[in-house]
């Protein structure tokens, strides 16, 4: 009679296991797989270094892909600099990087460059932005802006430096105005599609800086600045900071956001954000090509975490099959 209690006990004792190992194992390895299935399919023994520079407001995007990536992949070391977009395209041209940020395309000189050098970059989309203007919160007496009032403010030919030059309702203050640096894709894109080419005002009452939190911290701090940066820094900051509104041709005033950045209603300042692949590095190096395919499959979910808009699945699919030719 003990022998049979002990035998029932031990069989119960087995079935209890069996039971627990067929949901609690199952359960937590069909959690890692929907998760790996849905991050990346890069390949546990992936190893090497790739080196990232460039644009610093695609450098959010790519730090959460390099994070995500290496949960996967512990022994890729990524490296990521925010130089802008000219300093990156100038390592990416002479093979000094693996990829290259920008939040502009690149410019025909740099093509020359990469040419002479032997170097194929070629660009893949991985968001849309919206160049924003902003000021701070305790700045309570400017909304919105037209685009002509914009290149009163940062042209250096302009002779308006009081924000009363502006609006004569407004104070009689000082403009102090906090911009991206020279290497910035975001200064290049705004001198081209606001002030058309033409100098921006520099020297005393203006900031330039390549990191954009340095721009961020100068403008919450002082009622009187203005600047601009990418959609996502204005995202982070929104308790200090105030998108103004912008209106062209005498139209509404438009503010950035999800849906005005992605239909283009929030122009001129809507803009696609890239970055360029060396295609010898993806064709010879897997860790590049495994990483490249990564953030083709999540740099969506990555754009929107950190405050900037996806682009349609498909394209990013289109992207990736691109991509994969490259190595045929």
């Amino acid at each position: 009679m003990k022998a049979l209690k002990n035998s029932a006990l031990m069989f119960a004792f087995i079935l209890v296991l069996g039971v627990l190992a067929a949901c609690g194992g199952g359960s937590e390895e069909g959690s890692a797989t929907e998760e790996d299935n849905g991050s990346t399919d890069g390949s546990e023994d992936v190893s090497g270094a790739i080196a990232i520079d460039g644009s610093s407001t695609v450098f959010p995007i790519m730090e959460s892909l390099t994070y995500s990536y290496n949960q996967k992949n512990p022994d890729v070391n990524i490296t990521v600099n925010a130089s802008g977009s000219g300093g990156g395209f100038k390592k990416a041209t002479v093979g000094e990087i693996d990829l290259s940020n920008a939040s502009r395309p690149i410019k025909e000189e740099e093509k020359a460059t990469a040419k002479e050098n032997g170097i194929q970059l070629e660009p893949l989309e991985l968001a849309y932005d919206g160049i924003s203007v902003v000021v701070s919160q305790q700045n309570d007496f400017v909304e919105e802006l037209t685009i002509e009032q914009l290149k009163q403010i940062f042209l250096e030919s302009s002779e308006a430096t009081m924000w009363s030059d502006i609006n004569p309702e407004w104070p009689e203050e000082e403009i102090k105005i906090f911009s991206p640096g020279h290497d910035s894709g975001t200064f290049d894109y705004f001198n081209e599609v606001i002030l058309e080419e033409k100098p921006m005002r520099e020297g005393e009452n203006t900031t330039l800086s390549e990191d954009d939190n340095v721009l961020v911290r100068g403008i919450k701090n002082d009622p009187n600045a203005i600047g601009f940066f990418g959609y996502a820094y204005y995202a982070e900051n929104k308790d200090s900071l105030k998108v103004l509104g912008i209106s062209e041709d005498g139209k509404e005033a438009v503010k950035p956001n999800g849906e005005t950045i992605q239909d283009g209603s929030y122009k001129p300042l809507s803009r696609p954000l890239f970055t360029y692949v060396n295609v010898d590095s993806y064709k010879e190096k897997p860790q590049v090509r495994d990483f490249v395919e990564f953030t083709l499959k999540n740099a969506g979910k990555a754009a929107e975490e950190v405050g900037y808009v996806a682009l349609p699945e498909e394209k990013y699919q289109k992207q990736l099959e691109t991509a994969q030719s490259w190595a045929e």
